[in-house]
């Protein structure tokens, strides 16, 4: 819906620059909107939802209580004990609950409190969740289940609350695995894999949850899945990230038009499976360079996929090799954190070596 209106009233993708015109198409397409935060449009895409499909629920450890991060507050009281209820502190059964919940026709939202406690349910996942519908011949399957997770560094979170496992479910087929970077974006994906037939993980980056407020429509919207955005246009160089690394990418690509001026194209990948591999060729075709960050460890991290396809179409187009810049193949450490995180200075200096290359 989001995209589809934008796109018949401009016939092009929203420019970063033209926000009250931006704003004004929001309203005019999809109704009155509110500041809101990003837990804070979670909760209204969880909302919404609740209020328009009966046989949604939402569930984990503490969502009762809002969750730690607050993105379910208010609920409970609002549909009943019996739609918003906690879990016992057990991933393995939160995701086999949910896949029984999905399998059964109703619409089932799983919280796992932190991403980096997601693995006692990688075998729920991996084993049964995403290969329910193939084993079964389309007979049955969990489609409607969508599992959340806070995600991602935070500058303290160190070994077990700052890791990003996105790359581990990008191996496999069957679920989609999607990374928001702010408030419209999380409601709307959220939005989208919740209504999607297929199972998928949002991953909700944890320290963007209060980082900035937008204007975010009230009533329900989507996003489409699988479809990069360019949030900024540019000719020499293209910068892919998702989450909260675009943000250090916009910074980024200020800091090279100013001091190298290099003209540097955006592009927010949104999807990490399955990705958008039109958007970012197209982008690699016409600019000959691509970075590509990330916060996970280099080695296997989801940045490779993306560098081994853009290689295989993009050969000939290339000025540069292709440079990633990511975490280390170390496991977080905690006062060594900042050190760790893929910066815009590390970024900076990879945007360099291509255009000197």
């Amino acid at each position: 819906m989001f995209s589809k209106c934008w796109k018949t009233k401009t016939k092009k993708n929203p420019s970063p620059h033209d926000m009250f015109f931006f704003l004004a198409f929001i309203c005019e397409c999809l109704g009155p909107t509110q500041k809101m935060n990003l837990f804070q449009s979670v909760t209204s895409a969880l909302d919404n939802t609740l209020a328009s499909d009966p046989t949604a629920v939402i569930f984990g450890e503490d969502v009762a209580f809002g969750g730690v991060f607050r993105c379910t507050v208010g609920l409970r009281d609002k549909y009943g004990k019996d739609r918003v209820f906690n879990t016992p502190l057990c991933e393995q059964g939160i995701v086999g609950f949910g896949i029984g919940v999905a399998v059964a026709g109703a619409t089932a939202i799983a919280e796992i409190q932190f991403a980096d406690y997601i693995y006692p349910a990688f075998d729920q996942i991996v084993n049964e969740a995403a290969k329910y519908r193939y084993r079964s011949g389309n007979l049955f399957d969990c489609g409607n289940l969508t599992i959340r997770a806070p995600w991602g560094c935070v500058g303290h979170g160190s070994l077990y609350h700052s890791q990003s496992p996105e790359a581990f479910f990008a191996h496999c087929p069957g679920i989609k695995v999607v990374i928001p970077r702010g408030p419209v974006q999380a409601k709307g994906l959220l939005l989208s894999c919740i209504s999607d037939k297929n199972p998928c993980i949002f991953f909700e980056p944890k320290i963007l949850y209060r980082a900035a407020v937008e204007q975010v429509p009230v009533e329900p919207y989507t996003i489409p899945l699988s479809q990069a955005e360019v949030l900024q246009e540019g000719s020499d160089v293209t910068l892919v990230a998702w989450g909260t690394q675009i943000h250090v990418m916009r910074e980024v690509a200020n800091m090279a038009q100013e001091k190298l001026g290099v003209s540097c194209e955006v592009i927010d990948l949104q999807t990490i499976l399955p990705w958008d591999t039109e958007t970012v060729c197209k982008s690699v075709v016409k600019t000959g360079r691509l970075l590509i960050s990330h916060e996970a460890p280099i080695t296997g991290g989801f940045a490779a996929e993306i560098s081994s396809t853009v290689q295989e179409e993009c050969f000939l187009n290339l000025e540069a090799p292709i440079s990633r810049v990511c975490g280390y193949d170390t496991p977080f450490p905690h006062i060594f954190e900042p050190f760790y995180i893929p910066d815009k200075w590390k970024c900076l200096e990879a945007i360099k070596r291509m255009i000197n290359y």
